[in-house]
């Protein structure tokens, strides 16, 4: 058993009892599910030798896809496979943000803010691929990847989208490369995927809910390119198939407080935060998805 189920098995109950009334049902089936993995509520499987016909029974895991301990081999499938597909060019990944004054509207309407982020993003990056003082391609092909959690376990929702150097042409006959290292500007990229952002929130009536000086000033995007597109595979699918934290991060647990270790953007130094078991456990519930 790793930290991450302990703690949800010392804790789980105390922790629906108190904010069960308040908490999304898809919090409860994970809190349920990260507790109950290979312990035998989730099934059992039957092994046996052909030779000897001697039996082995192991207790099933959950296959939640927050389960810390569920995840691995799904992962090394996911990148095999984006991997076969990738195209003989270079490669960009963009990251697309949303300021902190947004978070608080995103957290308590996920499914629409998500979903308006993964748009106004992609149609950014559609129309701009295809302004001739760029790309000038009339199909641009890319996709994008959710993830909702920073180093600390706080709540930071933002997309990267991994995108082909190029596209085709109108009558899809031609293959328009980009120019070399450079994709699009981010300048451009960032107030068109704000502007866009705006006006869905708006639709959705959301507008209401947020600061009006959030509309005025810089958004953080960025956009680099990233080689073959291979590494980036590799960086995606630890996000796609990963929880929260690995419980190699946890340094330690001594039944109450949980110590995890991160790196800030850009150090390879070690930092340390310690959080009640509580804490803990509601910073890894953030990044559940609706």
């Amino acid at each position: 058993m790793n930290h991450i189920q302990k703690i949800f098995r010392d804790h789980g109950d105390t922790y629906l009892a108190r904010f069960g009334a308040k908490m999304p049902e898809m919090h409860k089936k994970v809190i349920h599910a990260i507790c109950d993995c290979r312990s035998g509520e989730c099934g059992h499987h039957v092994f046996a030798c052909t030779d000897c016909g001697k039996t082995h029974v192991a207790n099933s895991s959950c296959g939640n896809r927050h389960c810390p301990v569920c995840q691995n081999d799904k992962a090394s499938r996911w990148i095999y496979k984006q991997q076969l597909r990738l195209l003989p060019c270079t490669y960009f990944m963009a990251t697309f943000t949303i300021p902190e004054e947004l978070r608080a509207v995103a957290r308590s309407n996920q499914s629409v803010v998500y979903k308006a982020m993964f748009e106004s993003a992609a149609e950014s990056l559609r129309t701009l691929e295809a302004d001739k003082r760029f790309v000038g391609c009339n199909v641009a092909g890319f996709f994008g990847v959710l993830h909702t959690w920073g180093r600390q376990l706080q709540y930071h929702p933002h997309l990267h989208f991994v995108i082909p150097g190029g596209g085709l042409s109108k009558n899809r006959s031609q293959w328009i490369n980009a120019n070399g290292n450079f994709l699009v500007h981010v300048r451009a990229l960032s107030k068109m995927y704000r502007g866009k952002l705006q006006k869905a929130l708006t639709k959705s009536g959301l507008l209401d809910q947020i600061p009006a000086g959030v509309w005025s000033r810089d958004w953080v995007v960025h956009c680099k390119a990233v080689g073959d597109g291979r590494h980036t595979m590799k960086y995606l699918g630890a996000y796609v198939f990963r929880v929260a934290i690995s419980a190699a991060r946890i340094v330690d647990y001594d039944g109450n407080s949980v110590r995890i270790k991160y790196q800030k953007v850009g150090s390879s130094k070690w930092r340390f935060i310690t959080l009640d078991a509580f804490e803990f456990m509601r910073r890894f519930l953030q990044p559940v998805l609706p």
